[in-house]
């Protein structure tokens, strides 16, 4: 919060009652909520489930600084704390809703955009963060960077202090939680998702939510206690699995639930759309959702169609908070040999090869501590770029890097090699644990990608929302031990642990298979490589920056074309980041209209 010469506030901005240098831009009205007495103030923006006496009562946390209270209520929402001069801003735990900040013009601006803040004087674009997007598996190392140049991040799990205006980031979350066994976690995660849930339906609304896989299912059930709603499974003949069968058994099982299914087409792929910029969702940073787009919006019209706009909830995290992998090397570092044993046993036999070889990409891991978190990474990104080897099977490390990192010219790579370097020795304690590590790096990840499912779903009016990303939910799935939850043997057992009561019927919570897009995904790489080739090729803004040399990604697109397993997660970030630098050079740049005051946005 700060000024700015002259003082400007945000374009159709609206103030949040009660502050004079807060804003709100496309805020629904009851998602923006405050409450102030005396020299106290809280302001909540989204979907949060306190209610206007638990709100208030918010303000002794206030005065106390015990930040965390705050975030501890159902939904997925904004903070905003001022006592006396200090004001405070925290985020949530996955980055639905960010935090960045810049000093300008003599003050401190905060905002839940980074676009907004670099189109205060036009700040670029940030190389070097846009080349750990590309490359690297895990986005915590350059956690204080934003993709725009100067303006910085507080990552989840930290908070924004400005006090009499000068800015400081803390932590306010544990960096691991004290470990719960599932049996006694099961019932508060079933209270969590419970409340997740609640706090999006207020009886009036209409309601739909994904049918497919078990997360999802779960979500459409708890849904459908309190009242009806549309269901939508998307089905297509190339993804082969049984999410159909499943849902039209859990549609004639469950009270509430209305049915329908959504069949694929040509249209219906990875990469479509691709051609037309202005059909695509701009959000405030790269996002998958643009290559996806084509697939949400029939869901989202099928379910619009079906009961009304309204809300419509998404299985999105389930898989991270639910499950887990990587903690091999945790068990190992941890000397639990009898356990990571048998665990490796049971997983060579699923994946078809031998719990030695299971055992052995684990253990370079087991030896890594937080102090030598990217050194093999540093390496080899100063090393020259080889080849990618279809089907190559590498130690699990803490800093994987992509196949993306062997497309950039070698002065980026360096350069994110000295970045890498530097954010080590002044690293944020991450969690001890692998497993830690991995569910917290998957969070963020799929946390920004709903930015973009959302900037979708406005055409259709719809809100959607995420309830495995809400804090109360993160906190009571993670606290269970990633062996537990993702033990060989049992698929995602937490939620049985949950819910031994219902709503969700017990054929779902014994479900052991799961639905997958690769049919889709491999199908749109193929029908649309020349689309895809054009946009990564020479004179892509990508290459321009160095973050990607034409020749390799030309010749992944022959080995699709040829039936041969390509790298399509590094080629959907690839184009993702693609489409929105260029969407960077024809969207609208005025963010921001003169007036008098200090501001801040929303």
């Amino acid at each position: 919060m700060g000024r700015s010469g002259p003082p400007v506030r945000p374009v159709a901005g609206r103030a949040v009652p009660g502050w004079d240098a807060v804003w709100t831009v496309g805020r629904p009205p009851g998602q923006v909520r405050a409450v102030r007495a005396g020299d106290a103030a809280l302001a909540v923006i989204g979907a949060c489930g306190a209610d206007d006496h638990r709100l208030a009562a918010g303000l002794r946390a206030v005065r106390s600084g015990r930040w965390r209270e705050l975030t501890d209520w159902p939904g997925s929402y904004l903070v905003i704390a001022e006592h006396g001069p200090l004001t405070v801003v925290i985020g949530d735990l996955s980055g639905q809703h960010p935090v960045y900040w810049r000093q300008s013009g003599g003050g401190v601006w905060w905002a839940s955009a980074a676009s907004a803040l670099a189109a205060l004087d036009g700040a670029p674009v940030d190389a070097v963060a846009l080349a750990a997007h590309l490359a690297i598996g895990q986005p915590d190392l350059l956690a204080g960077r934003s993709p725009f140049q100067g303006v910085h991040r507080v990552p989840p799990g930290w908070l924004l202090r400005l006090n009499a205006g000068v800015p400081s980031v803390e932590r306010f979350e544990p960096v691991e939680y004290e470990p719960v066994p599932m049996v006694e976690a099961g019932p508060v995660v079933g209270e969590a998702l419970r409340g997740a849930v609640a706090a999006r339906i207020d009886g009036r609304r209409a309601v739909s939510a994904d049918l497919a896989g078990l997360d999802s299912t779960t979500l459409a059930c708890l849904a459908a206690e309190r009242g009806q709603v549309t269901a939508t499974t998307f089905t297509d003949p190339r993804l082969r699995d049984d999410d159909l069968a499943y849902a039209r058994r859990t549609a004639a099982t469950v009270p509430g639930v209305r049915h329908r299914v959504v069949t694929g087409g040509p249209g219906t792929v990875y990469y479509s759309g691709l051609e037309d910029l202005a059909h695509l969702p701009v959000t405030d940073a790269p996002n998958p959702y643009a290559v996806t787009a084509g697939i949400k919006r029939v869901v989202l019209a099928a379910a619009v169609e079906g009961g009304g706009a309204g809300v419509h909830f998404a299985g999105t995290g389930g898989d991270t908070v639910l499950s887990a992998t990587g903690y091999l090397p945790d068990l190992l570092r941890e000397r639990r040999w009898g356990t990571a044993l048998s665990h490796a046993q049971v997983r060579a036999r699923v994946g078809r090869t031998s719990p030695w070889g299971v055992l052995w990409r684990a253990h370079r891991a087991s030896r890594t501590d937080s102090s030598g978190v990217a050194r093999d990474a540093v390496a080899e990104l100063r090393a020259p770029a080889g080849p990618w080897i279809p089907g190559q099977r590498v130690p699990l490390s803490r800093v994987p890097l992509l196949a993306g990192a062997r497309w950039m010219d070698q002065p980026v790579r360096d350069g994110l090699a000295e970045a890498l370097g530097l954010a080590v020795e002044q690293a944020m304690v991450g969690p001890g644990r692998l497993s830690g590590w991995m569910d917290r790096a998957d969070l963020l990840h799929l946390g920004a990608d709903m930015n973009g499912w959302r900037a979708i779903a406005e055409g259709f009016g719809v809100e959607v929302a995420a309830p495995y990303l809400d804090n109360e939910v993160i906190r009571a799935c993670l606290a269970v031990p990633a062996e537990e939850r993702g033990a060989p043997g049992a698929y995602k057992p937490l939620l049985a642990a949950a819910f031994p009561n219902g709503p969700v019927p017990g054929f779902v919570l014994s479900r052991v298979t799961k639905g997958g897009f690769n049919g889709v995904s491999y199908a749109g790489l193929v029908g649309h490589a020349d689309t895809i080739a054009e946009l990564l090729g020479p004179a892509s803004r990508l290459a321009a920056l160095g973050l990607l040399t034409p020749g390799p990604v030309e010749a992944v697109l022959r080995l699709a074309g040829a039936g041969q397993r390509v790298p399509q997660g590094s080629l959907h970030l690839a184009v993702a980041t693609e489409v929105w630098l260029r969407q960077l050079d024809v969207r609208p740049a005025a963010w921001w209209e003169e007036v008098a005051g200090r501001v801040a946005t929303a």
